[in-house]
């Protein structure tokens, strides 16, 4: 039976700390979150750049608690957990982008591997953390050339800084769940979801944001490696999964499911960068120019050399078949409502209404 949405009553009322609640899946979860009535404890730095999820939507107007600390903090963070007692932690807070782990590869390590170890120091000695769900990123897997699907058991790595944090916080929370939490009543997994995207994400290098704001512009549009797949996703696709998945742990038998779990698309979704572009561009009618220019000096010089996978492909047959969690929008919904989202915030629109109502939309499904 398949497990369709998560259970407003189960949510309702309860203390959840999302770390990294400022960010773009952060402010999304948020939203989903208080839409299911939890009251929502959030820990991040300040959001980046001009605009941004949690600005664009208010998101600070619906949470119960705002700290603005580094998750680096361990002595801040054991304070804040202490005193607000969440039942649920959502742990997001990190360095997100592959080429800014280029760029400053010293801090995405120390906030990416030492903010997870933190989270889990900190909660050790506390009784009321009942489930925890570390997300991390379907780059974990040491991917070279060949064309395959990764599951859970697959060889974990990677050739940049990012994808080797990334992979260092599944051995990090694997460890810290061996040796202290097994005996316990809270129950910790991991989670690699797929490409993500959706309205309010303004991250630096993301190829969907670029194709919005050009496309829009009818300016060019540079691609550096169109032929590359990857498993395209709406970002409320997982996000849903999370819930679903804290609810398991939670539960009575919640350490059979204190694993790794894989969150992707139908494998239909599996598409090159250029027809995900071409599928965006049809939908807004843009009349941009396409150029592809494989090589720059910005992400091929002396100093660094980009390692990007010309194939990312992720199986989740796992979590659909012990969880029941399985994707729900196809990639023409997914385009449809991120280009809604964007034109709502071009126009001025209440965004944190029609965050509200694309997750109701996609409840109702």
């Amino acid at each position: 039976m398949l497990l369709s949405k998560p259970n407003s009553k189960f949510w309702k009322n309860k203390n959840v700390l999302i770390t990294g609640h400022t960010g773009f899946k952060g402010g999304w979860l948020s939203v989903l979150l208080n839409f299911m009535g939890s009251k929502i404890i959030g820990y991040a730095l300040n959001p980046t750049g001009k605009n941004n999820f949690f600005k664009a939507v208010n998101v600070k107007k619906i949470i119960k608690k705002d700290y603005r600390k580094d998750i680096r903090d361990l002595t801040n963070l054991k304070k804040v957990i202490k005193k607000n007692k969440p039942q649920i932690i959502f742990h997001l807070a990190a360095q997100s982008s592959v080429i800014e782990s280029f760029k400053n590869s010293s801090e995405t390590i120390t906030t990416n591997v030492l903010g997870t170890s933190n989270i889990l120091e900190a909660i050790k000695d506390f009784d009321f953390v009942k489930s925890v769900v570390i997300i991390t990123t379907d780059k974990v897997y040491q991917n070279y050339k060949e064309q395959k699907y990764f599951n859970e058991n697959s060889q974990l790595g990677g050739d940049d800084i990012y994808s080797g944090s990334k992979a260092c916080c599944e051995l990090i929370t694997h460890s810290y769940r061996k040796s202290f939490f097994e005996k316990t009543n809270c129950c910790i997994a991991t989670v690699r979801a797929g490409n993500c995207f959706g309205g309010g994400d303004w991250t630096p290098e993301r190829i969907v944001k670029d194709i919005l704001e050009n496309f829009h512009n009818n300016k060019k549009l540079i691609l550096r490696n169109p032929d590359a797949t990857r498993p395209w996703q709406h970002v409320l696709e997982p996000v849903i999964g999370y819930l679903l998945l804290a609810e398991k742990l939670y539960s009575e038998k919640g350490h059979i499911f204190s694993q790794a779990w894989n969150f992707g698309p139908n494998l239909k979704q599996n598409m090159k960068v250029k027809n995900l572009v071409q599928i965006f561009k049809r939908k807004m009618n843009s009349k941009s120019k396409i150029i592809v220019k494989r090589k720059s000096k910005k992400f091929h010089n002396k100093k660094i050399n980009i390692f990007e996978s010309k194939h990312l492909n992720i199986n989740s047959k796992k979590i659909t078949t012990k969880l029941g969690w399985k994707p729900k929008l196809s990639i023409l919904n997914s385009v449809d409502l991120t280009y809604e989202w964007y034109l709502a915030f071009k126009k001025k629109k209440d965004l944190l209404k029609l965050t509200k109502n694309q997750i109701k939309y996609y409840l109702d499904l």
